[in-house]
């Protein structure tokens, strides 16, 4: 049975579970098949990420109130969080991994970061 690289489809030879003539194929290969998904995931990481460092630099690793504009004016996305939690209160916080925040009131928002 002729085998093919998967990469650049010239034939094969040696082993039979073979699927790469050689390692820069076997990159190559592997480099483009994440490429495609991984640019998605990668474009919402960064936000997920600047989300969170500025949850972290508002609020000094404590509870804090800062007003929403704020947050926006420094390129916080309020679309784009990690999970959420529903307290015993019913209140519900909102998370960038560990720091969080909730809606205190009139465009005043509650940082907190979770222990």
């Amino acid at each position: 049975m002729i085998r093919f690289c998967l990469d650049c489809h010239t034939e094969i030879r040696g082993r039979a579970d073979k699927k790469f003539c050689d390692d820069q194929c076997r990159n190559n290969y592997n480099n483009k098949r994440k490429s495609v998904d991984g640019e998605f995931v990668r474009k919402i990481n960064q936000v997920l990420n600047k989300n969170r460092k500025l949850l972290r630099e508002e609020s000094n690793n404590g509870k804090t109130s800062v007003k929403r504009d704020s947050l926006v004016k420094k390129g916080f996305d309020f679309d784009y969080h990690t999970h959420h939690h529903l307290s015993d209160t019913g209140k519900v916080y909102i998370f960038c991994y560990e720091f969080g925040y909730t809606l205190a009131g009139d465009d005043e928002i509650m940082l907190m970061k979770k222990e």
